[in-house]
C-alpha cells in the first residue's frame, strides 16, 4: 500500500466519536502508530518491548507509554514517548488522525495516533524499554482474514486479536489497533477473521 492509497482510504472514513473510560481507575497514555514510506511501500514501526519492565514485558508494542503532568495532551505524550523509546524527532512527525481509546488490563486507557514519518537519521532504541525496533509491511497487517480472533467474557473487552508475521505474534492491544485501523480503512472487509474458539 503506497502513501497515497492509504491516505485516501484513511481520509474516506469519518474520525471516531471518542468514548470516554468506562472505569475511572483507567490511566490515560498514548502511543504513535508510525507509518514510513519504504521503496513505495508503507511500513509500520513496532518494538518489542524490554523483558525487565513491569508492564506488558516482552510484548510487541507501539512507541508510547503513560501521560506525565507536563504533557500539555495526549499527542504531546505519544511524541515524547516515541523520541524517548525509539529516537523520533518530533518534527519529522505528521500527524493524521486519532483511532478509538483502548483500554487493557494494566488499567491504561491508550489513545491511538496515526502518523507519517520522514526521519532524518536511523532510530535509535531505548535499552532499559525497547529490545527491538523493527518494521511491518502495512498491507500485512490490515488484511482481516489473516487476523485471529479469540473470544472472551467478563472482560474489559470482549475479544482479543492475533496477527501472526513471519515468527511474530502480535497481539493484545498493538493487534487490537491495528485490527481497528484496517476496519477503519477497509470498513466493507470488517467482519472477516479467523476465531480461535467457538
Amino acid at each position: 500500500m503506497t502513501r497515497d492509497e492509504f491516505l485516501h482510504r484513511f481520509q474516506l472514513n469519518p474520525a471516531p466519536q471518542l468514548k470516554r473510560p468506562l472505569l475511572k481507575r483507567l490511566r490515560p497514555a498514548a502511543v504513535l502508530v508510525v507509518l514510513l514510506e519504504q521503496h513505495g511501500e508503507l511500513h509500520v514501526v513496532l518494538t518489542q518491548r524490554s523483558a525487565q519492565l513491569r508492564h506488558h514485558a516482552g510484548q510487541i508494542s507501539f512507541p508510547g507509554g503513560r501521560q506525565e503532568p507536563q504533557d500539555k495532551d495526549l499527542y504531546t505524550t505519544a511524541l515524547r514517548e516515541a523520541h524517548e523509546e525509539i529516537g523520533l524527532d518530533p518534527s519529522a512527525v505528521t500527524l493524521l488522525g486519532q483511532l478509538q481509546d483502548y483500554p487493557v488490563i494494566s488499567n491504561f486507557l491508550i489513545r491511538p495516533f496515526v502518523v507519517f514519518a520522514e526521519p532524518s537519521q536511523p532510530f535509535v532504541r531505548e535499552a532499559r524499554e525497547v529490545a527491538e525496533i523493527f518494521t511491518v509491511p502495512l498491507r500485512e497487517v490490515l488484511h482481516q482474514h489473516q487476523h485471529y480472533v479469540y473470544r472472551l467474557r467478563r472482560f474489559i473487552y470482549d475479544q482479543v486479536y492475533f496477527i501472526p508475521y513471519q515468527q511474530r505474534n502480535i497481539w493484545g492491544a498493538t493487534a487490537g489497533i491495528l485490527r481497528e485501523l484496517a476496519d477503519h480503512v477497509y470498513p466493507e472487509r470488517q467482519f472477516m477473521y479467523r476465531p480461535l474458539n467457538d
